[in-house]
């Protein structure tokens, strides 16, 4: 971290010796607009990710944990994504949304909507990304929840069932809470998480149409690799990690992290 801090404060193409040139990487950094947009969407696709996933995996980890028919296989199907690298997964997902040669030059006439193609649009693109990254991930946080509902005590369903409680009462009043530390972690991790997508947005968009999912790890990578600015691109680095450490900080002080304790205490 220290040698990347040096080279955000030099010019440097990958070989020779680096020239310290001071700030003039931050300077141009605070005065870049495609700067400005990559941290815009990379937070807008952080919450957009957190929102999307969050209810998903939390409705079907509390529906994995029951008892219910063939809740095994449709387990095991539906965790295949999680068998897979994310470089697998772009190369599929690029494939699929090909506007020449994949399913959507079929499904596109069938529907109304010939021509259909989402990675041409800005929004479409960015839509992309969003739906990707819940598809990979959903399934990891799923299983979280899953080992959380596992571990609330029937008991206090069984009360809740004398009392006469209904199934969406019990869920509000019982698993919810049960559920909160679980909640927590997850989304720490989902947030996290999201700050470092890279390979989906290099093999599905490569940061396109335009600078519509350029996000900053993409920015980063377009920088150094790319266009052979190491010391523009550790500048970039260096505010990513600023940023990542900051979000963890604050999740773990305004969501009582580093204070859980067992919801089972005293039972």
């Amino acid at each position: 971290m220290v040698l990347v801090v040096y080279l955000s404060l030099t010019t440097w193409g990958g070989l020779g010796v680096p020239q310290f040139t001071g700030l003039s990487n931050w300077i141009r950094l605070v005065g870049d607009p495609v700067a400005h947009r990559a941290i815009l969407l990379t937070l807008i696709l952080t919450g957009g990710s957190w929102a999307l996933q969050t209810p998903i995996a939390l409705l079907l980890g509390v529906w994995a944990s029951g008892r219910q028919r063939n809740r095994a296989v449709l387990s095991a199907i539906f965790f295949v994504p999680l068998l897979l690298s994310s470089a697998a997964i772009a190369i599929i997902w690029r494939a699929l949304l090909d506007p020449n040669f994949g399913p959507l030059t079929t499904i596109g006439p069938l529907i109304g909507m010939p021509g259909l193609d989402f990675l041409s649009s800005e929004t479409g693109a960015f839509g992309v990304i969003l739906f990707v990254s819940a598809w990979q991930f959903i399934p990891l946080h799923t299983l979280l929840y899953q080992g959380g509902a596992r571990q609330i005590p029937e008991s206090l369903y069984q009360a809740a069932e004398i009392d006469g409680a209904g199934r969406y009462r019990a869920f509000w009043h019982i698993t919810l809470p049960q559920l909160r530390n679980t909640i927590t972690t997850s989304s720490v991790l989902m947030v996290v998480g999201s700050l470092t997508y890279f390979d989906t947005v290099l093999i599905i968009t490569g940061g396109g149409p335009g600078h519509a999912t350029t996000i900053v790890p993409y920015l980063m990578y377009e920088a150094g690799f790319q266009n052979y600015q190491f010391g523009y691109a550790s500048a970039v680095a260096c505010v990513l990690v600023a940023f990542a450490t900051l979000a963890s900080l604050l999740m773990v002080r305004f969501t009582g992290f580093g204070k859980m304790r067992s919801t089972r205490e005293g039972m």
